[in-house]
């Protein structure tokens, strides 16, 4: 992966190529309303659907969404199978928008992870996607970046022990091709919506360039509206990737 090719001083795309988001906060919009949790998530899957539709129209080809991490599997299994219910709908209900878009799913995370018969159906849909080039969707389910760095570690490993690559050629190069999806471009912008102020072990090594947003909106608040301010805000700054500027 690597940054956009742009020259000292430019700027860069004034629409990001990929936009990459920590979906935040759909607990805390549930409990305002005093509903179960799960109410959050349902109503944040309509946030995705919204955010999908944004992206296409402001001609945005790459949408990354954290959708679950590594970390999350301990949370309640009530709420985990809720979660992996959700999925399941939103592939076989939003499959149809997918084709008619030519946009490609992917995944990226320990695949293996989830249920048996969620890994069918992203399979499923991924291979009857895998042909598109108007856009990617790409789900971060069961990801860390820690653990997606060490898989690329342990798979650098491997060729150097088979004698394919010494450790003296090993570079940023070789690390960069050794992850999910090498041939996505890194993030141009990062979106984190409820106010909070990290990145939570999300991709670690792409994010190194990318324009950081946060806002206090929760999750399922966030439609059109607020992610037309967020491109406008990365619109206005200045990316300078090193030099002067």
């Amino acid at each position: 992966m690597t940054r956009p090719k742009v020259g000292p001083g430019e700027s860069g795309p004034k629409v990001p190529v990929h936009v990459a988001i920590i979906m935040d906060g759909n607990g805390r919009w549930a409990k305002r309303r005093g509903l179960p949790r799960l109410r959050g998530h349902q109503a944040g899957a309509e946030s995705v659907r919204a955010i999908i539709r944004a992206c296409r129209d402001a001609g945005v080809k790459y949408l990354t969404l954290y959708a679950f991490s590594v970390e999350n599997w301990v949370r309640p299994r009530a709420e985990i199978r809720g979660l992996m219910s959700l999925l399941k709908r939103f592939l076989r209900r939003d499959e149809r928008d997918l084709h008619e878009n030519k946009v490609r799913l992917r995944v990226i995370g320990r695949l293996a992870d989830l249920p048996a018969e969620i890994q069918q159906e992203l399979k499923r849909v991924m291979k009857a996607t895998e042909h598109y080039d108007a856009g990617q969707l790409i789900l971060a389910l069961s990801y860390g970046s820690r653990t997606e760095l060490s898989d690329a570690v342990r798979r650098i490993a491997r060729r150097v022990r088979d004698g394919e690559v010494t450790p003296d050629a090993i570079d940023e190069k070789t690390i960069a091709a050794n992850l999910y999806a090498p041939d996505v471009p890194d993030p141009d912008l990062m979106i984190r919506t409820s106010g909070e102020l990290r990145i939570s072990n999300f991709l670690l090594w792409q994010l190194s360039y990318a324009e950081l947003y946060f806002t206090d909106v929760l999750w399922p608040d966030f439609r059109e509206e607020q992610f037309r301010e967020a491109l406008a805000e990365y619109a206005r700054r200045h990316r300078r990737f090193g030099d002067i500027g």
